[in-house]
């Protein structure tokens, strides 16, 4: 999992390896919807079922631009072709088991069902200047991560580009809706940080990217700028996305700058190393003119140390600077876990150590700490409660 205000600890040693899980169990497909497809493809299965294919951008557009599936609301369509369009291309994706608000207000978190009883979650924060989602593309993870909850449930499946797209509609709906505190406002950036690996659903998430930003009636509009999509270190996959011309900041989470902790702390270090991975990162941001982002969770007295703020400054400045921005994440820590966040002081002194050699560094901001901000930790309780139980042996 990537990170959103801070990656969730989960029990367990910091040398244990895990094995990764790269491939979902067998599950049907999610329902077809327009989010899936191209404008022309929307326009193409309306005339397969003897619908005008204008009618397409009409739905769209009460999708995208008005918020909405439900078909009363669209008195421009056909009274009686309504039913048909909604089913063919605007079938429900996700149904709200619960939401929880922090930060007064400012911070909802959601817990979703996919058609399938898959749970993934997302989180939408409001700032001063911004409200930002924080989206899932993958119910669990395969990445394995020790200290991250998502990681500890392996992967169940990919979420669909359409189930991605749903997490922003939703969101925008509640921003125009007044749902977060300080009244209406409107969903200004989306940051694929939420559970899941996004590059391990390249090609999903590069397609929900373009309907974020594709105007409409394909999409919702937004600044390529606004998005961002993070990884852990699927090398090949960030080469790819510096290919797709599309001008997104890339997130890298990193949380060590040496091999041999990096191999502990994120699995996918024994398949591409830091070297190779920074590297990529830079090849990115030559290719994109977007600075990259590191990310990097303080866990007290494992990866908090003044040395290896320097090293990673070190590995930083090696390859230029200018391209490159830090953000420190103070741990969210999850009850009875040995996984906790930094001291303030240590945290202080490694921050500085960036900025002293000239590395741009920004304690990211923690939401949702009194909510189980961190993503995976909702549907890990929702897992853990239709769980069968265990029947206790008999004495």
């Amino acid at each position: 999992m990537s990170t959103t205000a801070s990656l969730p600890p989960t029990p367990g040693a910091a040398g244990d390896r895990p094995r990764l899980t790269f491939t979902a169990r067998r599950r049907g497909k999610p329902p077809r919807h327009l989010a899936d497809l191209s404008r022309e493809d929307r326009a193409q299965v309306l005339r397969e079922r003897a619908l005008p294919g204008y009618r397409a951008d009409q739905l769209s557009r009460h999708y995208f631009t008005h918020l909405t599936r439900d078909g009363a609301a669209m008195s421009d369509l056909p009274a009686r072709d309504r039913g048909q369009l909604v089913d063919e291309l605007l079938p429900e994706l996700l149904t709200e088991v619960h939401t929880l608000q922090a930060d007064a207000g400012a911070t909802r978190k959601t817990l979703w069902s996919l058609f399938d009883g898959a749970k993934v979650e997302s989180v939408l924060m409001r700032y001063s200047e911004r409200a930002t989602l924080c989206v899932s593309s993958q119910a669990g993870c395969g990445m394995a991560c020790p200290f991250c909850a998502t990681g500890q449930q392996g992967l169940t499946r990919n979420l669909s580009t359409a189930e991605i797209v749903e997490q922003v509609r939703m969101a925008a709906a509640a921003c125009r809706d007044g749902l977060l505190t300080d009244g209406a406002t409107r969903l200004t950036n989306v940051v694929f940080m939420g559970m899941g690996e996004p590059l391990a659903n390249y090609r999903a998430v590069v397609d929900a990217v373009r309907r974020m930003v594709e105007p409409s009636p394909a999409g919702f509009g937004l600044s390529a700028r606004n998005v961002t999509v993070s990884t852990v270190g699927l090398v090949p996959a960030i080469d790819k996305l510096a290919r797709e011309g599309l001008p997104v900041t890339l997130a890298v989470s990193l949380h060590a700058p040496d091999d041999g902790l990096r191999d502990d702390l994120i699995p996918i270090n024994s398949r591409w190393k830091v070297g190779e991975l920074l590297d990529a990162a830079h090849r990115y941001f030559e290719a994109t003119g977007r600075r990259v982002s590191i990310e990097y969770a303080l866990i007290r007295d494992i990866n908090d140390h003044g040395w290896r703020a320097q090293l990673l400054a070190d590995e930083l400045l090696a390859r230029g600077r200018g391209w490159v921005h830090v953000n420190p994440i103070p741990l969210n820590p999850t009850p009875g876990s040995r996984w906790t966040a930094s001291d303030p002081a240590v945290e202080e002194t490694f921050v500085r150590t960036l900025r002293r050699a000239g590395i741009p560094t920004t304690v990211r901001d923690t939401r949702g700490s009194d909510i189980d901000g961190a993503c995976g930790q909702l549907a890990a309780e929702a897992l853990a409660a239709t769980a069968p139980k265990v029947k206790e042996p008999t004495r």
